[in-house]
């Protein structure tokens, strides 16, 4: 397969797309007189180019000249949805790239909006419904209401209000819309396809939280089995015992030897191995401890035996489970803190809720029953988004310690069984990133282009740079690059290697450069998939 050519053609292509297009900006203050249902504008001001100061934003010294308009949406008499659009004034591409939110957001993503903007994008986001920290659910509390905004709300009348800001500042609508977003965000972009499939032309999705009812109820089981018998806690300083252990298991499979487990269908690590012979200590683990390690690589099981959600992958587990699944001490992860927040707050409206106390099966239909019509988004039929000529890109790292990569697997799966496969690939691409851990970052090549970062190889060899190629020319995209900077500042070392459309996947020829692209070539696992 002729990798490069396909991505350097791929670049010629966007290039083109890519022209500044000849439009009559307004001047934004104008835009003041603009009325919407439900909605009132609070600001509309020019910005003069050069550095802003938001809150989440680093400042940033290299942004255009812009029109930021701000509106709160009141869709309902407790809905209070803070949304704010962003349109370059010289050099629109003619397109909309909206922005989604992580956890159980809360804030505006003005870091992506600020780098869509850069690239020529008016863009778009909302706070979702509420001002919060990312791990903090207690706006939920016994408000159905913001539940709904958060659930697919907030993101659906963003697409819809953007479009008419952008609209009567240019004097023309976009050419194209699309959607950037990954986590809770990417169970937005799901959301958006599934029920709303004319909003967007291309969606990019990143590890989508998709399935909060089950996710969670794992999570529930994962705490009680690592919580309720002290002794089954795994302390963080074991991290680079388990992680060493599992790479010597698993990371030489794909015959490269790179700290990245790049075939974890054929990783059969089994923590064991690890099982202290004398004391314990750092370097060991307890029967208890080697229990729960291998119920959070398989995912929890009801009562009857039915694996509740699936789990994490070996090989990077120092140190990214020290903050998302273990903390500083029993049931004090990152992923404890959603499930409380999710059962107390928009399950079961129960501030008292004991997560040691509960039952995993009762937890999990309660969530199905009372939260999943409004927050997950698992209708596998995107036949309508098809029909629309709706585009779908989904991306997960192997080495997600937040959201089982196996979930975005099975979620393809799912949509090849509701509309058949060749439908299916027609309008969704699955890319596994090796070595990438939650949304981006990890020991593996990660930066994809997706978040408004540009691809490995510039303007028009990221993921969203092949997404509008496929939304705007039908050529769907091959291998995608992903980039990894190693080694210090003072002597940087750039990794880049291609990240293959599932099920394919990126296999080291044995003898070239490792840190270049051409020494892999996409191909079809031989063995069992999981």
């Amino acid at each position: 397969m002729s990798r490069i050519v396909l991505l350097v053609t791929s670049a010629a292509v966007l290039l083109a797309l890519s022209a500044p297009a000849a439009f009559a900006a307004a001047d934004c203050t104008l835009l003041k007189s603009m009325t919407f249902t439900d909605a009132t504008l609070t600001a509309a001001e020019a910005v003069t180019a050069g550095s802003l100061t938001l809150p989440g934003l680093e400042p940033q010294s290299s942004l255009p000249a812009f029109c930021r308009v701000r509106v709160t949406l009141h869709p309902t008499t407790d809905s209070t949805i803070r949304f704010e659009v962003w349109l370059p004034q010289e050099s629109w591409n003619g397109r909309l790239l909206n922005v989604g939110n992580g956890g159980f957001a809360g804030s505006i993503s003005y870091g992506q909006m600020a780098r869509n903007l850069q690239r020529g994008y008016a863009t778009a986001g909302s706070d979702a419904g509420h001002q919060s920290d990312a791990e903090d659910a207690s706006w939920a509390y016994q408000h159905p209401e913001k539940i709904a905004d958060f659930g697919y709300r907030a993101v659906h009348l963003t697409a819809l209000l953007s479009k008419a800001v952008v609209r009567e500042y240019y004097a023309r609508p976009q050419e194209k819309a699309y959607f950037d977003a990954c986590s809770d965000g990417g169970r937005e972009a799901l959301m958006e396809a599934q029920r709303f499939p004319e909003d967007y032309d291309g969606i990019l999705a990143g590890a989508p939280a998709n399935n909060w009812a089950h996710m969670l109820a794992n999570g529930l089981a994962l705490t009680q089995a690592i919580s309720r018998n002290p002794a089954a806690y795994i302390s963080s300083l074991k991290l680079p015992a388990i992680t060493q252990a599992a790479l010597n298991a698993c990371d030489v499979l794909d015959g490269l030897k790179d700290g990245v487990v790049s075939e974890p269908e054929r990783c059969r690590f089994d923590p064991a191995v690890l099982q202290c012979k004398g004391a314990e200590d750092s370097s060991c683990l307890t029967p208890p401890q080697v229990q729960a390690l291998r119920m959070i690589y398989s995912g929890a099981k009801d009562s009857k035996g039915v694996t509740i959600f699936p789990g994490l992958i070996p090989g990077d587990e120092n140190p990214a489970w020290h903050d998302w699944v273990l903390g500083n001490a029993p049931a004090g992860a990152s992923g404890t803190n959603y499930m409380v927040g999710y059962f107390r707050y928009m399950v079961l409206n129960d501030s008292t809720w004991n997560p040691l106390t509960a039952d995993i099966d009762t937890a999990l239909q309660t969530a199905i029953d009372r939260s999943a019509k409004d927050v997950d988004a698992i209708d596998p039929d995107l036949s309508r988004f098809a029909a629309h000529g709706g585009k779908l890109i989904m991306y997960h790292g192997w080495n997600d310690p937040a959201i089982s990569p196996l979930n975005s697997v099975q979620y393809l799966g799912d949509v090849q069984r509701a509309m058949g496969s060749a439908k299916a690939d027609d309008a969704v691409r699955l890319y596994m990133v090796p070595g990438m851990e939650h949304c981006a970052g990890g020991p593996g090549p990660n930066i994809i282009g997706q978040l408004g970062f540009a691809g490995a190889e510039g303007e028009g060899t990221g993921a969203m740079d092949l997404l509008r190629i496929w939304v705007e020319r039908g050529k769907a995209p091959g291998p995608i690059l992903a980039v990894k900077v190693a080694g210090t500042h003072e002597a940087p070392v750039r990794i880049v290697r291609p990240v293959c459309a599932y099920p394919q996947e990126a296999k080291y020829n044995g003898r070239g450069d490792p840190k270049t692209p051409e020494s892999f070539a996409c191909k079809t696992p031989v063995f069992p998939r999981f």
